[in-house]
């Protein structure tokens, strides 16, 4: 039996120096590894231990990362072990091989997105319309396929969330926040279907995913075996599903700990873990 294994990235498996969640003593902290420098600084992080697990995970499956980011934030990664044949970018909307975004699969996404949800002008001409200028620091298109707010979380009302998700539930989006961000992302615009496709192409019988926002959400359902960390959109709402474990590690050692799942889960196939 074939798996592929699918993750999430931020807050999955790497982590900003304000999400690594160290409440240890400073003498008792894993040494970590820079993964991604951001305008000549350092940015995100894992465990030492986990960027060893993630290169033999990655030397011996097929491991696909699947994140949100555009293609351009998605590359200045630099993860430990091979460079993957597939990663799934802009949450599902690029599929890269081998670096490549796959042209067939621009055009079935840009089908889906035209015939069964309003278009992104509307969505983020009503985001600029009533966001509050007093808690709105950033306004974003992400790849022309979806959009997101950076804005000062403590003076962000609830409700404004709430109304936000309303009205965009009516016209085929999905709001999720994410730490100082709100997406607004198109409901056909999903990981699980840029996974799926991608275990249509390498005859994959079986999908191993991670994640920890609402946006991971249907990735974890349409797995066989999923985990999620102990923080994180998911973990805060009590999200479950019968299938996806629910770790009590949180920040950095949750990423380790995922990794490490992750190759308990291809060497024994179908079996919980």
């Amino acid at each position: 039996m074939s798996a592929i294994v699918a993750s999430d990235l931020d807050r999955t498996l790497i982590y900003s120096a304000a999400a690594l969640n160290l409440a240890m003593p400073d003498a008792e902290a894993p040494r970590l590894l820079c993964v991604e420098t951001y305008e000549h600084k350092p940015l995100s992080y894992m465990t030492e231990t986990a960027a060893g697990l993630l290169a033999e995970l990655a030397g011996s499956t097929t491991f696909v990362p699947t994140t949100t980011r555009t293609r351009e934030q998605y590359g200045r990664i630099h993860l430990p072990g091979p460079a993957p044949e597939f990663a799934i970018c802009a949450n599902g909307g690029h599929l890269l091989v081998r670096g490549e975004s796959d042209p067939d699969w621009q055009r079935t996404v840009a089908e889906r997105l035209a015939s069964q949800c309003a278009p992104l002008d509307e969505i983020r001409a009503h985001l600029v319309r009533t966001a509050d200028p007093a808690w709105l620091l950033k306004e974003r298109v992400a790849e022309d396929l979806f959009a997101y707010l950076v804005v000062e979380r403590p003076l962000l009302p609830e409700t404004w969330v709430k109304d936000l998700t309303d009205w965009a539930e009516e016209r085929g989006w999905t709001v999720s926040l994410q730490g100082r961000k709100i997406y607004a992302v198109p409901k056909p615009l999903t990981k699980s279907a840029a996974v799926a496709e991608v275990a249509r192409r390498t005859g994959a019988s079986e999908i191993l995913a991670a994640g920890d926002s609402l946006l991971d959400a249907d990735l974890l359902l349409a797995a066989d075996r999923g985990w999620r960390p102990g923080h994180g959109e998911l973990a805060d709402s009590g999200w479950q599903a019968p299938h996806v474990t629910a770790l009590d590690e949180r920040g950095v050692a949750a990423g380790e700990e995922i990794v490490r799942a992750f190759i308990r889960g291809v060497a024994a196939p179908g079996r919980a873990c």
